[in-house]
């Protein structure tokens, strides 16, 4: 669900197409509104978990055009979608997705891309577009070279109990994943929101060095979640910002920060998305956790 709020919002950017996501195991036990004319994209990693591909055939039954994107070559949704995209992500052999997971917040905006040339998209705003997605390995490597700053960073979590994070528009869906990703493999409660929820009572638990990772890159929000951080901080948090690199007057209001090239924000998920996954593998390291196996959790859920 997480990688689908990216695709959400690149569809009705560039396609000027209404788009919602929805949780699988949510879509097939209520009425969904489904008409003839609808896509139903269906998202997962193994192609084979169990909620998603019940909603997979109530949307072929209610008679939608019905699409799979997966990353495992043959598997059932691939299959009886009969239509959409393999990820080619390559085997994941770790439990928790992290080479799944940024693939499709590449390959959403494609697709949404695709669609926004059938209609309204002019060539010369497509092939912008399409040169920021083509820029992802270049974005995704500048980041991997701060791995030192990472690292330091990763070691003053170890003992870390709670952990927030915080993000608006495209970066909404990275601040939910980087909390899942630090739940999965490093065992600390986290938790992601939209940052302007923090203060319909996620505030309330704040207390003196509970970290608060704000996604800060450039785009619209940007100065309200900056406003976010300063009621964190006045409360005690220890704040941590992804920002924009050369923000130096965004990293002057925090207590660390791991730096994104500049980018366009229907992009910026991508390397932002890096820059969370690799502190939880980081933290997992130093408390010993066992990283590509986490306890009670497995690859692919087939049962309800």
């Amino acid at each position: 669900m997480n990688a689908g709020m990216v695709g959400e919002y690149a569809f009705e950017e560039f396609a000027d197409i209404p788009a919602e996501v929805e949780q699988a195991a949510e879509f097939w036990y209520r009425n969904p509104i489904i008409r003839a004319s609808d896509l139903v994209l269906a998202i997962s990693q193994s192609g084979e978990t169990a909620d998603t591909l019940a909603a997979v055939r109530e949307a072929i039954q209610k008679g939608a055009w019905v699409s799979g994107l997966c990353n495992v070559v043959g598997s059932t949704i691939a299959r009886e979608t009969g239509s959409g995209i393999y990820l080619h992500a390559g085997p994941e052999i770790s439990v928790a997705s992290t080479k799944a997971f940024t693939c499709r917040l590449a390959v959403l905006p494609m697709v949404a891309l695709k669609f926004g040339r059938c209609a309204r998209l002019s060539c010369s705003r497509g092939r912008e577009i399409a040169e920021a997605i083509e820029s992802i390995p270049e974005l995704v490597e500048r980041v991997l070279e701060q791995n030192d700053v990472i690292a330091k960073d990763a070691e003053r979590w170890a003992e870390t109990q709670s952990a927030f994070f915080i993000g608006r528009g495209y970066q909404f869906s990275v601040a939910l994943e980087g909390a899942l990703k630090l739940k999965e493999i490093s065992y600390i409660h986290a938790e992601g929101y939209h940052a302007t929820e923090l203060k319909h009572g996620p505030i309330a638990l704040l207390e003196d060095g509970i970290p608060v990772v704000a996604l800060l890159n450039e785009g619209p929000g940007k100065e309200k979640t900056i406003g976010n951080v300063h009621e964190c901080a006045a409360r005690g948090a220890r704040t941590v910002g992804v920002i924009t690199e050369g923000d130096t007057d965004t990293a002057s209001l925090l207590d660390s920060v791991i730096e994104v090239p500049a980018c366009p924000d229907f992009v910026a998920p991508v390397p932002t998305a890096v820059t969370r996954q690799r502190p939880a593998c980081r933290v997992a390291r130093t408390r010993g956790c066992a990283i590509d196996q986490p306890r009670n959790l497995a690859k692919s859920v087939t049962v309800e």
